[in-house]
């Protein structure tokens, strides 16, 4: 178990439906990464950008994507995670994955499709909260729209890191900065939301505001605003055990049921 947990935030760019060219993209931004990370993060649908064609651009699990990303964990000795379109069973998926120096991979499949784009009727929903321990740190993993449903990420299964991969929008960036920081607030949790920047062929543009934030909502990492870049974000054990000792918010939040209509 480790007292720290390192993380590389990486803030890119995004070429529309081409997983080659993103791949060697990525790949200059994550031979910049500092030896003692223990994990990079990548943005949602990192190597496609949010295609709603996943027949034209979704990948298996040991699709060319995935072994990009179990090589260079080996080579590392550092984890890396990040959404993609993902094509399982006859269904698709926006899949986060989380990618170990062993190959190890867990997963989570987002819950709450963007309904606006149309998302929720491409991609089946995600039904399992999927948290995980890595280094001894419980680990919930959450994707983009998923950050607007707060029963969705309550921390009742006591982790110690939220974290959200996105590609959210700059006519709603506030909503972003707000929420992210309430998510931790709320939860006593570290909170951690890698944006990506520039702008896809519909139109829309991204601005960023990758950020990290402790149980208090206090940032901890650099701000690249609507920058191409790596930040890191250290997090620590102990710092956060001393906050939920002190302040006992969790043991006095209220129970819910989960449901929703199309269940």
């Amino acid at each position: 178990m480790q007292s720290t947990l390192t993380l590389a935030l990486v803030q890119s760019d995004c070429v529309w439906e081409n997983p080659a060219a993103n791949r060697a993209h990525l790949t200059h931004f994550l031979s910049k990464t500092p030896a003692h990370v223990d994990a990079v993060l990548l943005p949602e649908m990192f190597a496609t950008g949010f295609s709603m064609s996943p027949v034209t651009v979704a990948e298996t699990m040991d699709g060319p994507t995935i072994t990009w990303m179990q090589q260079w964990a080996a080579d590392q000795n550092c984890a890396l995670a990040g959404s993609l379109a993902i094509a399982d069973k006859g269904q698709y998926y926006n899949r986060f994955l989380w990618v170990t120096p062993t190959g190890e991979i867990y997963s989570y499949d987002k819950r709450h499709g963007f309904s606006l784009a149309g998302e929720d009727k491409i991609y089946k929903a995600g039904t399992d909260s999927a948290v995980f321990t890595y280094k001894g740190w419980r680990i919930c993993p959450r994707i983009c729209y998923d950050l607007r449903f707060p029963v969705w990420s309550r921390n009742t299964e006591d982790y110690d890191l939220l974290l959200y991969v996105a590609n959210w929008p700059a006519p709603r960036i506030t909503a972003w900065d707000t929420l992210l920081q309430a998510r931790a607030i709320e939860n006593m949790s570290y909170c951690v939301g890698v944006n990506r920047v520039g702008i896809d062929p519909k139109g829309n543009t991204y601005p960023g505001h990758t950020a990290a934030y402790t149980a208090l909502g206090e940032a901890i990492s650099d701000d690249l605003q609507s920058n191409e870049g790596l930040v890191t974000a250290v997090l620590d054990r102990d710092s956060l055990q001393s906050i939920r000792k002190q302040l006992r918010f969790l043991a006095d939040r209220d129970e819910f049921v989960l449901g929703r209509k199309s269940d």
